[in-house]
C-alpha cells in the first residue's frame, strides 16, 4: 500500500507542467512548436534560455516536493530510499504522461535530475561524486556530439549504474531484497526513458537528429 501511496503521490506533482505553463506565459503551446514535447530542451529551443532555465528548475521542484510529502509521511521506514524511488517515478509517470494534456508530456530527464540530486542528499557517502559523475556523464557527450538526447540518455544510465553500485556497497541502508525492487523500478524508468526517446534515436541513426544551438530542421 505504501507504494501506491507514494507512486500516487509522486504521479500528482508530476501533474505540474512546467514547460506547458512556461510557453502559456508567452502565449505559446509548447506541445505545438519544435518536436511538441513539453520538457525542457523542447523549450529551450523554442522558448529560449530563460524559459529552458524554468522549466528545467520547476521539473526538479516537482520531484523535491514529492519527495519531501514521502519524507513527511514515512521517514521513520526502514526502506525509505525504496518508497522515495517510488515517489520519483510517480512523477516521472505524471510528467511524462499528464492525463489532463492527453497524456502528452515531456521525457523525465529534468525529473531524473532531481532524483540524483535527492539520493545524494540523503546518501552521503559518495555524493559529491555521484553528482558529479552523472553531469559528466551528460556534459561530456554533449559537449562532444552536440546532442542532448544522447548526454540525456547517457547520464540516465549512469544514474541506475550508481544506484546498484551504492545499494551493493550497503549505502542504501536496505535489505537485499528492497535494493533489489529499487534497481527493477530504476531500471523500468531507465527503459521508460530510452523509449521515450526513440524518435530521438531514430534520427541520431539517420543523421537528422537536431545539434544544440542548431534551428530545428
Amino acid at each position: 500500500m505504501e507504494r501506491l501511496i507514494c507512486l500516487a503521490v509522486g504521479y500528482v506533482c508530476g501533474l505540474l507542467q512546467t514547460g506547458y505553463l512556461v510557453g502559456k506565459m508567452s502565449h505559446v503551446d509548447i506541445r505545438k512548436k519544435g518536436s511538441g514535447n513539453a520538457g525542457t530542451t523542447n523549450a529551450l529551443r523554442v522558448l529560449g534560455w530563460k524559459a529552458g532555465i524554468m522549466t528545467f528548475a520547476g521539473d526538479v521542484l516537482k520531484c523535491v516536493a514529492a519527495f519531501l510529502i514521502t519524507y513527511f509521511m514515512y521517514r521513520g521506514s526502514d526502506y525509505f530510499p525504496l518508497l522515495a524511488m517510488y515517489a520519483g517515478a510517480g512523477v516521472t509517470l505524471g510528467h511524462n504522461f499528464p492525463f489532463y494534456m492527453s497524456f502528452k508530456g515531456g521525457k523525465g530527464i529534468a525529473v531524473m535530475a532531481g532524483l540524483v540530486v535527492l539520493n545524494s542528499f540523503w546518501h552521503l557517502p559518495g555524493s559529491l561524486l555521484m553528482i558529479l559523475v552523472t553531469l559528466a556523464f551528460f556534459l561530456v557527450p554533449v559537449v562532444i556530439t552536440r546532442y542532448i538526447s544522447v548526454g540525456s540518455l547517457s547520464a540516465y544510465t549512469v544514474f541506475l549504474i550508481e544506484m546498484i553500485l551504492m545499494g551493493q556497497m550497503g549505502w542504501l541502508d536496505m535489505e537485499a531484497p528492497r535494493c533489489y525492487e529499487l534497481y527493477v523500478v530504476l531500471f523500468l524508468l531507465t527503459a521508460l526513458a530510452w523509449y521515450r526517446h526513440r524518435a530521438n534515436i531514430g534520427r541520431l541513426i539517420s543523421g537528422t537528429e537536431n545539434k544544440f544551438g542548431s534551428k530545428k530542421q
